[in-house]
C-alpha cells in the first residue's frame, strides 16, 4: 500500500462500493483503510485527481461524476448518460478546511496565537504527526457561549488568529468560550495554508456558493430538524489539537503552587 497513487486508492475504494460515493466519503475511506495518508485537506485532494483524470481523459477516464460531488467507477457503456452530464471539471469549492466547536482555553492567545488542528474523520484523528496550524486562515468564524452563537465575523485580509485574538480584548472578551471557523485558505498535502484568497474563484458556480453557505450554517448551528450534516461542501474537518504552550503554562503554575514561589 506504501506505494500507491492517489489515483489508485480511489480507484480501490469506489470498486469496491456498490453505490456511488461523495469525494469526502472517499477520501474517509482512503485513510481509514490506511491506503494513504496526509496531513493536507484529503477531500480536496480526491477532488482535484477526479476532476483532472475526467478532465484529461474523458470517457477513457475509469471515473465518473453522477452527481454534485458524487463519483463512482465507469460502468458498462464508455458513452455518459445523458441525464448525468460530465463535466471537464468539478467546481472548485469555496470551504477548503473547517473547524467547529473549538475550546478558548486551549489557545495560548497572543498577537500571533497558534491555531493547531489535524484531519479528523467519524470522530477519529487520521492524520500523521505534522499539525497545520490554521491562524493565519481566511474564512468566517462564530463565537459561542455554553448556550449559543453571540457574534458572527469574517476575516479576508487579516487572519484568523489575530481576528480572533482581538475577541480577546474587546468588548466580547468575556462573552465566548468556544469558536467555530470554516476557510478559503486551501491545506497543501505537507500541511501547509495555501495561497491567500482575493477573489471567488470564476469556477465556483452559483450551486456551490448557495450550498456552502448551508453546510456552514448546518454545521455551525446544528438545527435540530436538519438530518444530514452539511454535505454541501467537500471540506475536510479538522480537530483541534491543544497549544503545547498551554500545557507548559499549567506545569508551571502547578510547580508554583507546589512550592509556593
Amino acid at each position: 500500500m506504501a506505494n500507491m497513487t492517489w489515483g489508485e486508492a480511489i480507484e480501490e475504494v469506489l470498486g469496491s462500493s456498490p453505490e456511488p460515493m461523495h469525494l469526502r466519503k472517499i477520501a474517509e475511506q482512503i485513510l481509514e483503510r490506511g491506503l494513504l495518508t496526509t496531513t493536507g485537506n484529503p477531500a480536496a485532494i480526491v477532488r482535484t485527481h477526479l476532476a483532472h483524470s475526467i478532465r484529461d481523459h474523458g470517457v477513457e477516464s475509469p471515473f465518473e461524476r453522477v452527481g454534485r460531488g458524487v463519483f463512482r467507477m465507469r460502468r458498462g457503456s464508455p458513452v455518459p448518460s445523458p441525464l448525468t452530464p460530465v463535466p471537464d471539471d468539478e467546481p472548485r469549492e469555496l470551504v477548503t478546511a473547517f473547524g467547529v466547536y473549538w475550546e478558548r482555553d486551549a489557545v495560548d492567545w497572543k498577537a500571533r496565537p497558534h491555531l493547531y488542528g489535524e484531519f479528523q474523520t467519524d470522530g477519529v484523528s487520521k492524520s500523521p504527526m505534522t499539525r497545520v496550524d490554521f491562524a493565519g486562515q481566511h474564512g468566517l468564524y462564530l463565537l459561542h457561549d455554553v448556550r449559543e452563537v453571540v457574534y458572527v465575523g469574517r476575516t479576508t485580509t487579516g487572519d484568523l488568529g489575530k481576528r480572533l485574538y482581538d475577541h480577546t480584548r474587546d468588548r466580547l472578551q468575556g462573552r465566548w468560550s468556544r469558536f467555530s471557523w470554516f476557510g478559503f485558505r486551501p491545506v497543501s498535502e505537507d500541511g501547509e495554508l495555501g495561497d491567500r484568497v482575493t477573489r471567488v474563484p470564476p469556477d465556483c458556480g452559483m450551486d456551490n456558493l448557495i450550498s456552502a453557505v448551508e453546510a456552514i450554517l448546518i454545521e455551525a448551528l446544528e438545527p435540530r430538524q436538519n438530518r444530514k450534516s452539511g454535505d454541501g461542501i467537500a471540506a475536510s474537518e479538522y480537530r483541534q489539537i491543544p497549544d503545547p504552550a498551554i500545557e507548559g503554562k499549567r506545569l508551571r503554575d502547578a510547580i508554583a503552587r507546589l512550592t509556593g514561589s
